[in-house]
């Protein structure tokens, strides 16, 4: 059986490699084809335990079984912004050229690599009814931990973000009495002071979007698999992050 396997954030800077094709035998779970790249990198071995695995852009324990021509990804600690129900249609418009999927609710997930629109995402979303528009935008930062910044650098594994980016939005709005939420995330090279994420919620009343627009942030920055890369004068290194507790325990080793 042929596998095509994808590797993100440090782990290509681990093993040299963003993407790899490898025959396994039937039978061979994403575990034991794990093991086969740890035996070649020792370092990958060290990091298993915050590493999480996925099939065909699902996550998937490690013990879940291969079949042919399965795309299985790697994925390291997400470090996330900054510091399913219903169809979905998809389209490419000129502002948001890269990935979007809009609900038949109104709600609306993307990912660019263009300069986000924050306010041209709440006149979009906004309803006559809504009271309260809240939008959050996590920005990039001159520093981190007084070490000066000059730009960051952001990857995800696309196709899985923007579905998991839908499945957060849908729960929420399902949760929290609001009227729309949107959620767009750049990627790419970002300079300081770039808006790199936008959270936007409508809803009748303040509480609910203010909660709405707080949870989105926080669960996109612990389950999304988006990355961030940091630059500094003295070099660059990828931003650590941790996974949500309820990601890590749904792993059976």
């Amino acid at each position: 059986m042929l596998v095509r396997v994808l590797f993100f954030g440090v782990l290509k800077e681990i093993t040299g490699l963003s993407a790899d094709e490898v025959r396994v035998e039937p039978g061979a779970t994403l575990g034991s084809l794990f093991d086969r790249y740890a035996e070649r990198f020792e370092t990958l071995r060290q990091s298993r335990s915050s590493i999480l695995c996925a099939r065909n852009q699902e996550f998937a324990a490690p013990d879940t079984e291969l079949s042919d021509n399965d795309e299985v990804a790697f994925l390291p600690p997400v470090s996330g912004g900054s510091d399913a129900d219903g169809a979905a249609a998809a389209s490419r418009p000129a502002d948001l050229p890269d990935g979007i999927i809009r609900e038949p609710a109104g709600h609306l997930f993307a990912l660019t690599r263009d300069a986000i629109d924050s306010q041209g995402l709440a006149r979009e979303v906004q309803r006559p009814e809504d009271g309260a528009v809240v939008v959050f935008e996590g920005v990039v930062r001159n520093n981190t931990k007084g070490r000066a910044t000059r730009f960051l650098e952001y990857e995800c594994y696309e196709s899985m973000a923007l579905a998991g980016m839908a499945a957060i939005g849908r729960q929420i709005a399902a949760q929290y009495p609001i009227g729309r939420i949107a959620m767009t995330h750049r990627l790419g090279r970002l300079e300081i002071g770039e808006a790199s994420v936008a959270i936007v919620v409508t809803a009748p009343h303040r509480k609910a979007a203010f909660e709405a627009a707080l949870d989105g942030i926080n669960r996109l920055k612990r389950e999304v698999p988006i990355w961030k890369k940091e630059y500094f004068e003295d070099g660059a290194l990828w931003v650590d992050g941790e996974w949500d507790d309820r990601l890590l325990s749904g792993k059976r080793e």
